[in-house]
């Protein structure tokens, strides 16, 4: 019963966690028009050269609401790191009933740390990074600085430039359950997943569902993606 309801109470923790990255997208979205004022208001008394009473009030009521805006951001990631402590302590408490119910045995040799290389190829074959083309060069021998990497050119796949109009164009956007890669919020690596919902407006986004094994049918809930970052995925749909 133990291992039932911790896999339940985990579900749920994982459920939450997922709507709390929400919020803070969201809540990151809505703050960031009062940071580009905050900007625009600094420029503007460059231009003019003064501080006049005016701009020391307007600055002032910006500030402040920027002020709380991060104090909103922040209350919402402490409720989501809250949020991953429970669901560590439920995973070490479903692992300490599995040993007692004889489902987990110590004395299997632990899990090494995976070296980097090996690291590296996993994810090359499972999942894409986000990055940005500097350059190319005809060559393939051109030496990687720590932060720049030299990639053969079917290891990179161009982001779209343009937002998609589903009401003059519907043959540009991917459709409900086709197979994509996509940019996990918050993140800057691409996953596995399926289209849940199309947008309905060119401002709109994605609403996808990642793979993701911790869910009885195999994918998390929706989760909203830019369309910048929905891409074709040419691997085979899992079964």
């Amino acid at each position: 019963m133990a291992l039932v309801s911790a896999d339940s109470r985990i579900a749920e923790l994982l459920t939450e966690l997922h709507q709390l990255i929400k919020q803070t997208q969201e809540e990151r979205s809505r703050s960031e028009h009062n940071l580009v004022n905050i900007q625009k208001t600094h420029e503007r008394m460059q231009t003019e050269n003064k501080i006049s009473p005016y701009y020391r009030t307007k600055l002032r009521g910006l500030y402040t609401t920027a002020k709380a805006d991060a104090e909103a951001e922040c209350n919402i990631l402490r409720k989501a790191l809250d949020k991953i402590a429970e669901i560590k302590s439920l995973l070490e408490e479903r692992r300490i009933a599995a040993k007692i119910a004889g489902l987990y045995n110590d004395s299997e040799p632990p899990r090494k740390t995976m070296r980097r290389g090996v690291l590296m190829t996993l994810l090359q074959q499972s999942q894409w990074i986000l990055a940005e083309v500097v350059s190319y060069s005809h060559a393939t021998n051109n030496p990687s600085s720590p932060r720049r990497h030299t990639l053969s050119r079917r290891r990179v796949i161009p982001l779209p430039q343009w937002k998609a109009n589903p009401e003059t164009d519907p043959e540009a956007l991917f459709q409900k359950e086709q197979l994509v890669l996509a940019l996990y919020p918050q993140t800057t690596c691409f996953y596995r997943a399926l289209i849940h919902a199309p947008p309905q407006r060119p401002q709109d986004d994605y609403s996808v569902l990642f793979e993701d094994t911790s869910y009885a049918d195999g994918y998390s809930p929706p989760l909203n993606v830019a369309q910048r970052y929905v891409v074709a995925c040419k691997e085979p749909k899992k079964k």
